[in-house]
């Protein structure tokens, strides 16, 4: 019975942090006349801050040290940390933009990048199944670059980022809380400096356009924190497969919200781009179950070698 409180639990704490990342295009908008850049650099400033005050009542703090001991991993810490930079920079942009529906293709793309970027660069194994979806997938772009005359370009560079970021944080080996506050720590100097340049030019829109504006920039923090809590708290309660599962929620909000409230054109071969797309993640889901099946039978084997059956779940912007 506590087994099951755990794990009823672990999916309501998934479903709010996918549930949260789903819904962020509606907070952006919300932060105009404020550019991305600025909105990002607020996003750095205010995150350190949120990101302090827990880990001070955790009273997590040896990493900081361990970190700054390791030139190593303090450099690909920096990496990430560039990476995420670009990665919730064109994000922010893309939504205040009117490409809602262009940005969820790029987390729904993530997967395969990172399978791609697994084989090229991990020397990982597919199953056939897996060849199949990232084919799939690499017709979809094809397909989508038709329809929008152009390559989907926000979408690549989400997903790229956000692979090649996940792959440097595997590397990192730490906590979600605690890379977090290493990478915004180390953007904290940049952007500040920025705003205060800003506010050196008279274009600085924090206090300028009142209380409630200045309010939701600073809760630029809390919208990047709050769903990193919720996914740690549903990570250490529920299997990894699931969370694999409740990582396309966030797209399909995404997704939802660009054709339904902000009524982004959906041409046919756009439609077209996308169906293809979900054709190769249910491909890929469908033998993530089956594999992660055999794996918990004592008579099937695994090829050694081959790929995983799960991947660390996608933490959109």
């Amino acid at each position: 019975m506590k087994a099951e409180n755990e794990q009823r639990t672990g999916l309501l704490y998934g479903f709010a942090a996918y549930g949260m990342w789903g819904l962020v295009p509606l907070f952006w908008p919300l932060l105009k006349p404020s550019d991305a850049i600025e909105i990002l650099a607020h996003r750095m400033v205010w995150s350190v801050a949120v990101l302090g005050v827990i880990l001070l009542a955790l009273r997590r703090w040896s990493w900081v040290r361990t970190l700054a001991r390791q030139p190593r991993k303090l450099a690909l810490t920096t990496l990430a940390a560039a990476l995420i930079t670009v990665n919730w920079g064109v994000y922010i942009w893309a939504v205040n933009n009117g490409q809602v529906v262009e940005a969820s293709l790029g987390y729904f793309i993530n997967p395969l990048v990172t399978i791609g970027i697994g084989v090229l660069v991990l020397g990982e194994r597919l199953r056939p199944a897996q060849w199949a979806a990232v084919g799939i997938g690499l017709a979809a772009v094809l397909v989508l670059a038709v329809g929008y005359g152009r390559p989907p370009w926000i979408s690549l560079v989400l997903a790229f980022s956000f692979a090649v970021y996940g792959l440097i944080k595997k590397k990192i080996n730490m906590g979600g809380v605690e890379s977090l506050a290493a990478e915004t720590a180390i953007l904290f100097l940049p952007a500040l400096g920025y705003l205060l340049w800003l506010a050196g030019q008279g274009e600085l829109t924090f206090g300028s356009e009142g209380a409630g504006h200045a309010s939701l920039l600073a809760a630029t923090g809390l919208v990047t924190a709050l769903p990193l809590i919720c996914f740690g708290a549903a990570a250490i309660r529920v299997p990894l497969s699931t969370l694999g599962l409740l990582q396309y929620l966030a797209p399909v909000f995404q997704f939802s919200l660009g054709v339904l409230y902000f009524h982004e054109a959906m041409p046919p071969e756009r439609w077209a781009g996308f169906g293809l797309v979900w054709a190769a993640l249910s491909m890929l889901t469908w033998d993530a179950l089956r594999a992660a099946r055999r794996a918990r039978s004592p008579l099937a084997g695994i090829p050694a070698g081959t790929a995983p059956a799960a991947r660390e779940p996608a933490q959109p912007a």
